[in-house]
């Protein structure tokens, strides 16, 4: 007895569930990998010194913080209350601002300067570093 085949040939299907669960396999074992790939120190700073560009500024504007946290704009000693209001008059267009700390400056302190700097009007702060 022979048994009839239909002439028609049977297509094949692509089930698209399975493909789906697939890709989002691919997808989470690749950003697992990129994320163990990724290193986590790789902001490496040496404070205060490192390699720097030469800044050529005229006579820029500088806020000194020293070891014992004092405070000095241009060389000239500034509570930090008064700070905003002492570097408004001495602040250029281009509201730049070299930032000089100390290695042993608490940096609680140094940051509460910028914050009061940034409320006179500094735009941009440049860190200073010593040049090896």
């Amino acid at each position: 007895m022979k048994l009839k085949r239909s002439r028609q040939a049977r297509r094949g299907k692509i089930e698209i569930i399975p493909m789906i669960d697939v890709m989002f396999f691919l997808l989470a074992t690749f950003m697992l990998a990129s994320l163990s790939m990724q290193r986590l120190d790789s902001m490496k700073i040496e404070l205060p010194g490192g390699q720097a560009q030469q800044l050529n500024l005229d006579t820029p504007l500088t806020l000194t913080v020293t070891r014992t946290n004092a405070i000095f704009v241009n060389r000239q000693p500034v509570q930090l209350a008064a700070l905003a209001g002492d570097l408004r008059p001495l602040l250029k267009p281009d509201g730049n601002l070299v930032v000089a700390a100390d290695d042993a400056a608490s940096h609680g302190v140094v940051v509460k300067a910028m914050l009061e700097a940034r409320k006179a009007g500094v735009q941009h702060f440049l860190i200073a570093v010593h040049h090896e």
